[in-house]
Order: C-alpha cells, then structure tokens, then sequence
C-alpha cells in the first residue's frame, strides 16, 4: 500500500511561485467583500454551477467552498454531481451547469470531434508520485508490468486518463496491448472487480488505491508517475467559448477563489483531510493514509500540450491540437 508523500519541494516551490504571481497581478486574492474583482463591478452570475466528481482532486474547490472563498469574491457556488468527466461536460454543454470538472482527455475530444468548443479555464492535478498507479491483487496472473500484455485490465472507459495513462505506461516499458482485454468498470467497484476475478489488474487513482489496498489487499504493478506520464497533467475546468465570452467577471471571481484555495490546500494538509471525509466520503483512516495529487489552479500551455500530444500519439484524436488555442482568460494575467 502507498504511504502518504506529500508534494514535493519542486511542485511547491512552482506553485508557490504561481500563486505569488497571481496575488502581484491582480492584487484582489484576499478580498473579502462581493465585487472585489479588480476589474470593477461584481460577477456577472452570482450563482455558479459547477459540475464536480467526488474525487481528492477537488479538495481545493471544497475548501473554497468551506473557507468562504467563493462567496469573498461575490459568488454562490453549487455543485453538480456528474458520474465521469464525459458526463460533466455534457452538463456545461448542455447549460445544466457553468463550468465542468473533468480529467483532461474529454475537452481535447470534444474539441477533435467538434461536439463542443471548450476552454479551460482552471487547472486542477497532476499525477503525483504514488497517487495514481496500476494495480493487482496477489491472486492474480499479473505479477509485473510484462504481464499486462494479455490481461484483463479495468479502466473506467476508453480515451480516459485511465486507458491513456495505462496504455502509454505500457508503450514506455515496451509492453504491447494489443491483446489486452479492456473491461470497463466504474472506480468504485474496481476492488471488488478484482478480488472476483473480473479483472487481473486495474488503473486506479487516490483514494482508491488505499482503499483496494485495505478491501481486496491490491498491490502496485507500476507507478503511473514515470516515464511519458510522470508529472502528467490530470485534472481541470473548463467551459464553454461562448459563456467564459459573456461572463469574464465571473470566471475571473472563480479562479481567484480557486487560487488562494489551491495554494492553502497545497501547503496545509490538515486543511484537506476533513474535506475527503466529509465529500468524497471516505473513512478517516484512508484520508490519512492516501496520496494527495499534485494541486494546481494556473494553466500553462507548456504543460498542458501534453494531453493532446499523448492523445494524438494513442490515435485517441486524428490531428494535433495546439492547446493555447483552449486556453481562456486568466485572472492576474
């Protein structure tokens, strides 16, 4: 089972470093009055629906909404709960909410495909070390990453973070998955997948690498922090071109609420840990033990041009994407 590895110096000297450039530029991350966007005026919307997963990546956002952040900035925030990343953006297309959380697969494949024209307008997580990874169970045939080449692996569906991450962790370390057999299976029922032998091995993020460790007894096959995905960029928000067009006060109030959330959720993990107990809803134990990923909230285009590079590499999009072209606003730049 993974022990707790806070993010390192590196990640927190860089995203402190953000956050000191976002305070400098927009000089309004600890305003605590509605309408303190630099900007003047108040947020277009006051009431912002954002459509969430209730995973550790959103610790940040749950903090903002629990220390007040949102609501310094003008803001009612509400959730919205969807059951994947595809599922979230469907909402912000389909107006059932303003901004979209979502791993970062869905909004280039939308883009490719021409079902919406998103941007991001927030970055989320990383891949950290030891918070998300390929897993077995000791009865299984999968022994070592070789083995992976004529398993049954679990990822939640195809051109996910889970099938690109698995399949160019497997490219990296030459295993061929051509013969794999991809079993679909949502994240919450991965364990048992497992123990059943529905599955011989699984991708799987925090928290339920730590709790298929404790339920079914899963062990790690590989680290996905390595290789072509190590530090990959995991999660974000985004929204539709034409609502960040009409509301740039609004998103601007967001992200700084974000920022300064962020920032406090990076540095102060006993600010984190009663969050996932109480929405992600695990046990107190498991908050203490998992890895937390790598917290971030400023986009880069360097960074991000990652996802699309992998995407198009996997044939998971037919042509590149040129990520500053995705790329909206951003408060203090």
């Amino acid at each position: 089972m993974f022990g707790i590895v806070r993010n390192s110096g590196r990640v927190r000297a860089a995203l402190a470093l953000a956050v000191v450039t976002v305070v400098t530029g927009c000089g309004a991350l600890g305003a605590t009055g509605p309408g303190a966007s630099s900007s003047g005026g108040g947020p277009e919307k006051t009431t912002l629906k954002v459509s969430i997963l209730p995973t550790t990546d959103l610790a940040p956002f749950w903090l903002a909404q629990d220390e007040g952040y949102f609501r310094a900035e003008g803001l009612t925030v509400e959730s919205v709960i969807a059951a994947s990343g595809q599922a979230s953006l469907a909402k912000s297309i389909s107006g059932d909410a303003d901004i979209a959380f979502s791993t970062y697969p869905p909004f280039f494949t939308a883009r490719s495909t021409g079902a919406a024209d998103m941007q991001l307008v927030a970055d989320a997580t990383s891949v950290n070390a030891k918070s998300n990874a390929i897993v077995t169970v000791p009865n299984s045939p999968v022994k070592t990453i070789a083995d992976l080449a004529t398993a049954k692996i679990a990822i939640t569906a195809k051109n996910t973070a889970s099938d690109l991450l698995t399949r160019s962790i497997m490219q990296d370390h030459n295993v061929d998955f051509s013969k794999v057999k991809w079993v679909l299976i949502a994240l919450p029922n991965i364990a048992a997948a497992l123990q059943q032998g529905e599955a011989d091995a699984a991708y799987l993020p925090e928290p339920y690498i730590t709790q298929a460790a404790k339920t079914a007894g899963a062990i790690p096959v590989i680290d996905v922090n390595s290789g072509a995905t190590q530090d990959f960029p995991l999660t974000g928000y985004g929204a539709t071109r034409k609502w960040v067009k009409e509301n740039p006060k609004t998103l601007a109030a967001f992200q700084r609420a974000m920022q300064k959330a962020t920032h406090d959720a990076t540095f102060d993990r006993a600010k984190v840990e009663p969050l996932l107990v109480r929405f992600a809803k695990i046990d107190e134990d498991t908050a203490k033990l998992l890895t937390l990923p790598g917290y971030g909230a400023v986009l880069d285009s360097r960074r991000l041009q990652r996802v699309p590079d992998l995407l198009l590499q996997l044939g998971a999009i037919p042509s590149p994407i040129d990520v500053n072209s995705m790329i909206g606003p951003q408060a203090g730049r």
